[in-house]
């Protein structure tokens, strides 16, 4: 599952990447946080469904099935984030009119609808030790 993610998250970064190269607009750094600075303090910015600073740092310090639980769990947070911005993203007004940008979205809400019912029920297995079809 990290696998598929990871390969996923990584193809969707290079595509929004190319399309802001493409229209010569400003590229920020993949990472997991976006940070900028005003009046010399770093401020960042959580996107819906980011983790915080604590969680980052629970998931860190956990192993084995608790480690695997806290995954799951914030992967799902993250997931539904993603499906969240596309969302809003198609509720504004004149947005999402690019092929490419429409497409990159539903694609992403598709995708990361699939994988949270997929973790869900590996969750649910995990917890209760009861397999899901």
């Amino acid at each position: 599952l990290a696998e598929r993610v990871i390969n996923a998250q990584q193809d969707e970064i290079s595509l929004m990447q190319q399309w802001l190269r493409d229209r010569q607009l400003p590229v920020p750094e993949a990472r997991a946080t976006a940070m900028t600075t005003m009046g010399g303090v770093a401020h960042a910015h959580h996107m819906p469904g980011m983790l915080s600073e604590d969680q980052l740092k629970q998931l860190d310090q956990s192993r084995g099935k608790e480690f695997d639980r806290l995954f799951l769990t914030f992967m799902i947070q993250h997931h539904r984030g993603a499906v969240t911005m596309v969302e809003e993203l198609f509720r504004s007004q004149g947005a999402g009119l690019d092929d490419t940008v429409f497409k990159l979205a539903a694609d992403i809400s598709a995708d990361q609808s699939s994988e949270i019912d997929r973790m869900q029920k590996m969750l649910f297995t995990l917890t209760t030790g009861i397999p899901t079809l």
